[in-house]
Order: C-alpha cells, then structure tokens, then sequence
C-alpha cells in the first residue's frame, strides 16, 4: 500500500468511527504488546468501534483494501493471539468501547452482553439481580467476554459449569465481508441446521468479529462454601475428587490441585499470602461447593466428605472457610501461582488437558524425563484437576539464566512435553487457545483429517484471510 492508499484508508476508519477512535501515534504498547511480552507488534492502526455497524463498517473497508485485521478484547491471553505481527500493515480492532449489557431476561435464564464488557463487569450485574454468571479465571478483572467466547475460556469452574462454549445459547458476528449475522434469540433448541455459533467459539477471530452474545445465568446459590486440604500425591487428589463427585454431586463446582513448588512460590514472592499448612505436603487442593439449600447443609456436606476422605487416607490435613472473606483468601492462594511464577522470571508454560485418571502417572512420567533431559529444572505444576487441565509449567533451574533457558530450552521442552500428552491422548491446548505461538505445535499434533476440514472452513468464510491471520492455521 502506497503512502497516499494508506492516508485514504486511514482516513475511512475515521470517517467509520470517529477521528479519536482510529489511533496511529503515540504509546500504543497496550495493543501492540502481548500480556506475557512475547510478542512486540506495529499496528497501522488501533480502531476503537462502537456498534456493531461501525465494526462491520470498518471490516468492509479492510475487505476492500485488502487490510488484515486482528480482533482484540482486553489482550490477556497467553499464546500470542490477539496482537498485530511487526509488519505495520494490520489494523487492531479493539472491542472495549464495546461494553454494554444489553439486556437481562430473568425469566429466560439469560443476559445478552456485548463483547468488550468485561467478565467481572458481568458477574457483578448478574449478581445484581441475584444471578450467577459462572464463568470465573483469574483474568476476569481485565479480559473481555469477547475473548472469552474467542478463545473458549474455561477457568475454575468448569466441573460444574462448562467452558466459555456451554455458557453460550446465541452470538451476533460480523463476517469476513462485513455482514451482521444476528443470532442472539437465547433458544436452547433451534434444530435448523448448521450450529453457527460454535464455528465462532474458540476460533480466535479467524473467522469473524464476536460483538454481542447472549449467555446462560443460573440462579445464585444460597451458599458457596470452600475447604482448602493436603493430599499425599495426585492419586490422593484424585481418589478426593471421586469421592467429592459421590458425595457433593453437582453441588461440586471447582477442585483445583497445586504442587509443592507452586505454593513455594507463592510464600516466597508474597509472604502476606496465608497459605495453610507448613508447605511439607506434596500437593494441595481448593475445592468449592454450591448449596441451594442452606449454609449449614452444604457445611455438613463438605464437611463429612473431608471427614471421610480423612479417614481413607487421601486427605493429611484440611480446613473450611468460615466467612466468604476467608473463601475469597484460599482462591487467592490459587490465582497468585502464575504471578509468582512471573516474579520468579521467565518460564516455559504448557496448558494442557489429560484424562483425570491418567494425570498422576502422566505426572510421574514427565517429571522423570525432564529431570533427566533437563537436570535442575523446577516443576511448577497446578490447574484444574477437577476438568484435566494443568499448567504443566517448567521454571529454570535456580541461579539460571532464565532469559537463555527459554530460549535454549523452550522447543525441546515443548517436544517432549506434547510426545508425552500424544502418548496419554491428551490436548496440547486446554483453554488458552492456539494464537500463534502454538501454531506449527497444532499441525504437527492436531488429526491432517481435522486440519483439512478447519483449513476449508477458514477459506469458506475468509477467502482472502484477512480476519487475524497467522493465527491457529
């Protein structure tokens, strides 16, 4: 594109939404930079959208011109998915204005939303009105329901509530040619055809701008009660989440397992945190119980689980919150591994998901090879056991130059991390997505049967991959 071309096509996104929102000067860091700093972009331009008709606007201009796009919400993800490449020819299309809750119909179980609110932003409103909206990860303060649905979030409590994609009955999208699809009815049976809304879920704005949706709310539970227990090993811990399926039912909502050397970091980068018990146990869990009965039933249930559990021998010590102040400071403990992992500096990351009957010997596994191909490398393992998915986390070793032990060592980790996942029949993406930084790891694990089929829907409905690409394929 010539100087002058791109002076005019700047100048139609202005004309599309406005002189302040087309934003090509200054500190543009927040959208050119990905959240972990892997990735350092140069955008054309940020365009910032009000409506859904000035985005379909602004992708009609960029079909014409021939102008990639990136679609992008709070740009937190992990895999590099929603940042502009270093070439200055992309255009940002950030959603955030985007923000409104258009609408809470009680009676229908739902609430449509656009995609630039932000996920706390949304479980406060349901809240308000004395629903749950369950969708709940540590981003949530800052991520979008935009990149939500985008990028298929899971979170902790997935157990009981699904992903991003089972909390979803209706989206509105505008396609690769501008065009509003509106399919935001909030019907749970519509048997007339193709189901459209999945193809966009989880497809990381490859194929389409998610600007609205309409989402699943589920009455607020009379009580949330949270225990937070040692467990001897990970058989334990999953002996326990058997036993909390058998007693607690659907009234299990999140079970996540954490490693000794997590939780060391923890203590270590945030002494302010209380973490109970003297770190000398193997693994810990917090696990979360909704109750539509009383406080004292879902206390008298979880606690004769952990008296049982006691017993058998797969739980050495635990406790129960007393307040929802104490409940809210034992998921802290939780949400604060990956940022003491920052502190502790750079570090190889896997999302992964497993057969939960298959994680403690895939565990056991792993660790032994990597101590034997990589001597000194610390195991940062957690995540959500309930579900199978763990972030299999690989810190270098302590005094190492972390810089060059990502960069040395980050391919042949990941090559035999995702050997070992192939080996159980596991995912090498559980929740975070594809972006690019998994790209070539998906075509060499991914069915050539499965990428031939998502290769033909992205040229069905992007014929000339101007929607984010680079990204997954």
């Amino acid at each position: 594109m010539t100087a002058d071309n791109q002076a005019a096509f700047v100048q139609t996104l202005r004309d599309a939404v406005g002189a302040r929102h087309v934003l090509t000067e200054g500190d543009l860091s927040a959208w050119e930079v990905d959240w972990r700093k892997r990735a350092f972009g140069k955008a054309l331009a940020v365009v910032r959208p009000g409506s859904t008709e000035e985005v379909a606007t602004v992708v009609r201009a960029c079909a014409a011109a021939r102008v990639s796009l990136v679609p992008q919400g709070g740009n937190t993800g992990m895999v590099v998915g929603s940042t502009p490449d270093a070439s200055g020819t992309q255009v940002v299309l950030s959603l955030t204005r985007m923000n409104a809750i258009r609408s809470i119909d009680a009676a229908n179980l739902t609430v449509t939303v656009e995609a630039g609110c932000i996920l706390q932003t949304l479980q406060q409103a349901c809240e308000a009105e004395g629903f749950l909206f369950p969708l709940s990860l540590a981003a949530e303060g800052s991520c979008t329901i935009g990149g939500n649905l985008g990028s298929n979030a899971g979170g902790t409590q997935v157990v009981r509530y699904g992903n991003t994609r089972e909390l979803c009955l209706g989206l509105e999208v505008v396609n690769a040619q501008g065009e509003i699809w509106s399919g935001l009815t909030g019907l749970r049976k519509d048997n007339t055809g193709y189901d459209l809304r999945h193809l966009f879920i989880g497809s990381e704005g490859t194929l389409g701008v998610i600007t609205a949706a309409t989402l699943k709310m589920v009455p607020m539970p009379v009580a949330m009660m949270t225990a937070f227990a040692s467990v001897p090993s990970l058989d334990a811990a999953v002996e326990l989440l058997g036993l909390a399926h058998k007693t607690l039912n659907t009234g299990l909502t999140g079970f996540e397992v954490m490693g000794d050397f997590a939780l060391s970091l923890v203590r270590k980068h945030f002494p302010q945190v209380n973490i109970p018990f003297d770190g000398e146990d193997p693994y810990c869990v917090v696990l979360e119980v909704s109750d539509h009965d009383s406080e004292a039933h879902a206390r008298d249930l979880l606690e004769h689980m952990l008296e049982d559990a006691l017993q058998d021998g797969c739980v050495l010590d635990a406790v129960v919150a007393e307040s929802l102040a104490q409940a809210k400071s034992l998921w802290h403990i939780r949400e604060s591994i990956p940022l003491a992992q920052a502190q502790e500096g750079l570090n190889i990351k896997h999302d992964i998901s497993i057969a939960v009957s298959r994680i403690p010997e895939f565990v056991q596994e792993t660790n032994a090879a990597i101590a034997e191909a990589f001597p000194g490398a610390r195991m940062v393992t957690y995540g959500h056991l309930g579900d199978g998915n763990l972030h299999y986390n690989v810190q270098a070793p302590e005094g190492a130059d972390a810089e060059a032990f990502l960069r040395d060592q980050e391919k042949p980790m990941n090559a035999l991390v995702y050997a070992q996942v192939d080996r159980y029949n596991g995912s090498i993406s559980a929740e975070h997505g594809i972006g690019s930084l998994k790209r070539e790891k998906l075509a060499a694990h991914k069915s050539p049967v499965a990428l031939g089929m998502m290769r033909s829907i992205k040229q069905a409905l992007d014929p000339h991959n101007i929607m984010n690409p680079g990204r997954m394929l």
